[in-house]
């Protein structure tokens, strides 16, 4: 009789490591794919953040006021002379070439005659007359703002109260610079016969210094001195 023999049938494993391998593979093709999906995310979210910084940049650029001159306005005193001073600042202004459009009411100006500076902000004032504007600013609130004049609107957007300026527009702004020696304006419009005290003096040899600060874009310096003698001239050049 022959001795019983053991069997042994071989253990193949073969299959169980192709499963694992599977998963794994399987497991790093998901984790790719939500890895791809975040980079993806991101990029967008970048990009979009790369777009809205250089369309904010560009504005900052573009938006660029132009002074294209100052005439410096005398008022007459009591006796119904001329003022030794200028009561009236007359700007007139653009826009440089390629510019972003400029909301004249989000303008701050800032004038100073060295001793005094005043701090300006657009009327609140919204006649549809500029000089009932003007006459409003000269006699309430002559050292907290300013009104303008439009000159040249293109496309008819510009109104005083939305006083928009645009490319190819022109505008007359008018800052108040009166003494207390000042009793009205009415050589220059009839309308300004009751005028404030700005506390600025520009009379001979005083270095003016204006300063417009847009809501976005570049700030605009003028900077001029005013003649060693005005004469019997009510309206000077003072820049440039």
């Amino acid at each position: 009789m022959k001795a019983n023999r053991n069997l042994h049938l071989k253990e193949d494993t073969s299959a169980q490591v192709g499963i694992g391998t599977l998963i794994i593979f399987i497991a790093m093709v998901l984790v790719a794919a939500v890895a791809a999906a975040v980079l993806i995310q991101t990029s967008g979210v970048l990009q979009q953040r790369a777009q809205q910084t250089g369309a904010e940049a560009t504005h900052e650029v573009s938006s660029n006021l132009d002074v294209k001159h100052v005439e410096g306005i005398r008022g007459n005193d009591s006796s119904g002379d001329l003022t030794n001073t200028f009561d009236l600042l007359k700007l007139q202004l653009g826009l440089q070439a390629g510019s972003s459009p400029v909301d004249i009411k989000q303008l701050i100006i800032t004038i100073s005659d060295g001793r005094q500076t005043n701090t300006l902000e657009y009327t609140e004032n919204t006649s549809n007359q500029w000089d009932d504007q003007l006459a409003y600013v000269m006699e309430n609130n002559i050292t907290e703002r300013f009104t303008v004049q439009q000159i040249r609107d293109e496309d008819d957007s510009f109104t005083a109260e939305q006083p928009v300026m645009n490319t190819g527009d022109l505008i007359n702004l008018y800052i108040g610079t009166a003494t207390d020696q000042t009793d009205d304006l009415k050589r220059f419009n009839s309308k300004l016969e009751t005028i404030d005290n700005s506390g600025l003096e520009l009379d001979a040899r005083t270095s003016v210094d204006i300063i417009l600060t847009p809501e976005a874009g570049a700030t605009s310096q003028v900077s001029f001195v005013t003649p060693s003698t005005y004469g019997v001239n009510e309206i000077s050049r003072l820049y440039p």
